[in-house]
Order: structure tokens, then sequence, then C-alpha cells
């Protein structure tokens, strides 16, 4: 990358410009970190929001399927059962999963081919208006259709906010800022918790949550008016014929995405089969009389979640990439087995145990925007990590897809599940130690 001095080269007189040139770094600088955290942040909330709905939403539309004799056999009656909440949490779960995983692949490509803010701008624009749209659902294959569609966004805006920020901050900063993006989703699922904690969520306010999803809409004007494009990624492909997508998966960078994929989709699989469930199990514990039960432990989760982020990155620029990655795995997989081994009742332990979990199992998002844009060149990054960050989403909805069985596998017990879950854990503990470690070497150009 480029000092400020040698930007600023070819003006005169030299002392002015350089100060005119270091102010307005400053400041693209800044403005780009606001747009990618506010981007992340708020694809934390429009995560966050599905589980504190599902209940509440599936209640009400098999309730008014009941009511306009759309039920018939054994889920003829007023109230759905577990089983039938487990199935359709399972399926739009996975539908966003999977929309994620394709967003990855196609935004990322975009920023690599038209410019990382344009991508990014209509990354933004597609999750929001969509999430906003399940505000008009009125069955659940409704709200999997426009979660798939939402998450198509999600799924492009992460790789695009991460190699926007690495490009433009000096290679110093590459810790903290990864650590404030890895914070921003979590920051997300503080935002819509507290919303769910002060109003609890129920049958009869529930859209008016997915509608807030709409807000981000907003942030695209700012991307496009106020945040520069990335002139490391100008630079780059200039006069070049960019293929990321053929180069990614060609030697030698084919084995570099095979095992970034695999450092993401570990904690993505947990994140989507353990996590994710917590207000569900939190809502069964609960029951009907305290819906706000499950605000308070998503913001504990998120909470810690915030701390994770920001230690994660911190913790491998310390030590290395790799050993912090293997320390993370085994403190996250201790942590789930305290929590899912032991605790079935909420209370204080209850709310200890999805702290100590949130803190471990999503203090990868902190590693991973660290690690990744450290392992390929700039004229592929954002497909590279689209690619590698989402298509562990595939395997995790999968395993959504099919969650109804898989519960069933475990006698609907939620903690049973999320112990077999955690083991994924150790397979990172071994696949590390086959990657490359890159502290302290610059941004591949």
């Amino acid at each position: 990358m480029a000092s400020e001095s040698e930007i600023g080269a070819t003006a005169a007189p030299a002392i002015d410009h350089h100060e005119t040139t270091e102010n307005s770094t400053s400041k693209a600088r800044a403005l780009t970190l606001i747009a990618a955290f506010l981007g992340w942040m708020f694809d934390g909330l429009e995560m966050g929001i599905f589980p504190l709905v599902a209940r509440p939403a599936l209640n009400e539309m098999h309730h008014n399927a009941f009511l306009a004799g759309h039920l018939t056999g054994a889920g003829a009656s007023g109230a759905p059962s577990e089983a039938y909440v487990q199935f359709w949490m399972g399926i739009v779960t996975a539908a966003f999963l999977f929309g994620a995983a394709g967003g990855g692949l196609i935004f990322g490509w975009l920023g690599d081919r038209i410019g990382r803010v344009r991508a990014l701008t209509a990354s933004i624009l597609c999750y929001s208006i969509f999430t906003g749209l399940c505000y008009f659902a009125q069955e659940p294959w409704h709200l999997g259709a426009l979660r798939f569609i939402a998450a198509l966004g999600m799924g492009g805006e992460w790789s695009l906010g991460v190699a926007l920020v690495m490009e433009i901050w000096p290679a110093k900063f590459r810790p903290l800022m990864a650590g404030i993006i890895g914070a921003a989703a979590n920051f997300g699922f503080v935002l819509v918790s507290i919303i769910a904690w002060i109003w609890p969520v129920t049958p009869d306010n529930w859209r008016w949550l997915l509608l807030l999803g709409a807000a981000p809409a907003l942030l695209t004007f700012v991307l496009r008016i106020f945040v520069p494009e990335s002139e490391v990624w100008k630079r780059a492909v200039q006069g070049k014929k960019v293929r990321p997508l053929r180069e990614v998966f060609s030697p030698p960078l084919l084995s570099r995405t095979l095992l970034a994929t695999a450092f993401a989709a570990i904690p993505l699989i947990v994140t989507w089969g353990i996590v994710q469930w917590i207000a569900l199990w939190t809502d069964q514990m609960a029951g009907p009389a305290h819906p706000e039960y499950k605000g308070i432990s998503n913001a504990a989760v998120a909470g810690a979640a915030i701390l994770g982020s920001l230690a994660a990155p911190l913790l491998g620029q310390k030590i290395g990439r790799r050993p912090a990655y293997f320390i993370l795995c085994l403190c996250a997989v201790a942590s789930a087995g305290w929590l899912f081994g032991t605790i079935r009742t909420f209370g204080p332990a209850f709310l200890a145990g999805v702290s100590l979990v949130g803190f471990f199992a999503t203090s990868f998002y902190g590693w991973l925007p660290l690690y990744l844009p450290e392992l390929f060149p700039t004229r592929v990054r954002a497909t590279a990590q689209g690619v590698a960050f989402n298509a562990g989403r595939i395997l995790a909805a999968i395993g959504a897809w099919n969650m109804g069985s898989i519960m069933g596998l475990f006698d609907n017990s939620y903690p049973r599940a999320g112990l077999a879950i955690s083991m994924v854990y150790l397979l990172g503990m071994i696949l590390i130690w086959f990657a490359p470690e890159t502290k302290n070497r610059p941004l591949p150009e």
C-alpha cells in the first residue's frame, strides 16, 4: 500500500499537500470503517431477528391456518407442536444459509469486478429491503423465500466490508480493525435483543420487528456519496483481465481456499446449529409466561460475543494466527460442554453459560477478518473471502434443513444436540496446523 506521502507526491507545495492528503486519507479511513461497521452491525441485527420472531410468527401462522380450516389430522389444533416449530425454524434457517452462501459468491465476485463500494451498496440494499418485506408474510414458506433473498445481500456484505477496510487501513491497525468488524454484528444482536427485552416479541407484534430490518437501506446513500473506493483494488485490476472465481479454485490458491473454508465453516456450523437456537431453548424453558427471557438470553450471548470478537484478533497478533485459532477451538468446546452438559433451567447459571459460549463461539468472527485477507491477493480477495466465509453456511444449511430430524435423534433436547454439534471444534484444532502462519506479513498484492 502506498504511503500518504507517496499518494500526494505529484502536488505542490509539498507541505500543504501532505497535510491535505493526510487529512483526506484519515477521513477516508474513518468513513470506510464506519460504513463497514454499520453494514455488519445491521447484518447482525437482521440475523438476530428471526430467532426472536420465529415462535411468535409460527404460532400466529399456525393459528390462522387452523381458523381457516387448512389444517387436518394431527396438526388440526390451534397451538403448534414443538416439532412444527423446529421444522419451520430449520427450513427458514436453511433458506437463509443457502442464500448467504450464494450471496457471498455473487457479491464477492462483483466486488472484485466492479469495485468494493458499488457491490457493498447493492448487498446492503438487497438484505434490508427483503427483510422489511417479511412484514407481509402470511405463511412460513413466505418467510423462507424472503429470508433467502435477503441473505444473498448479507452473505456478500461481510467479504466486501472486510476487503475494503483491510485495504485502506495500515497493517499495524489490522488486528484492531478485525476486532471492530467482528464485534459489529454482535452490536446488532445486542440491539435487537434489547428491543425484544423491552418490548417482548409476541404473535401480535412480531411483524414490526421485521419491518425494522428495512432501516439499513438508508446506509446505501451514505456509502455511494461519502465512502471512497479502494485504491489498492484499483491498482490491482488496472489494465488486467480479472478472473477471480477461476483463480481461487485453481492452484496455487486452491489449498488456501479449502482451508479458509474449513476455518470459517467450523464456527458457522456451531453458530447456526447451537447459538441461533438458544432463543428457542430459552422459550421452551420459560414458557409463554415469560417471552422477555429470550431477549435477555440473546443479549447475554451478544454482549459476551462483542468482547470475544475484539479479543480474538488481538490474541492472534500476540501469539500468532494458528495458535490463537487452536486455543479458541479448545475453549469453545469446553464452554459448550459445561453449558449443554450441566445446565437445564433458566437462571443465573444459564445466563453465565450462554455468555461463555457466546464469547468463544463467536470470537472466530474477529479472527477471520484478520486472517482471511492475509491469505489472498487483492485481485481476488473479495471473491475468496466470500467463498470461504459463506461456503461453510452450506454445511450449516444442510444441518438446519434437517434440524427437525436431527432434534428427533436427541429427543428434541436442545442441550443434547448442542453438545454433539460442538464436537466439530476438534476438527479445527487439527486443520489449523496445515495452514500458513501470516503474522507480521503484509497483505498479498
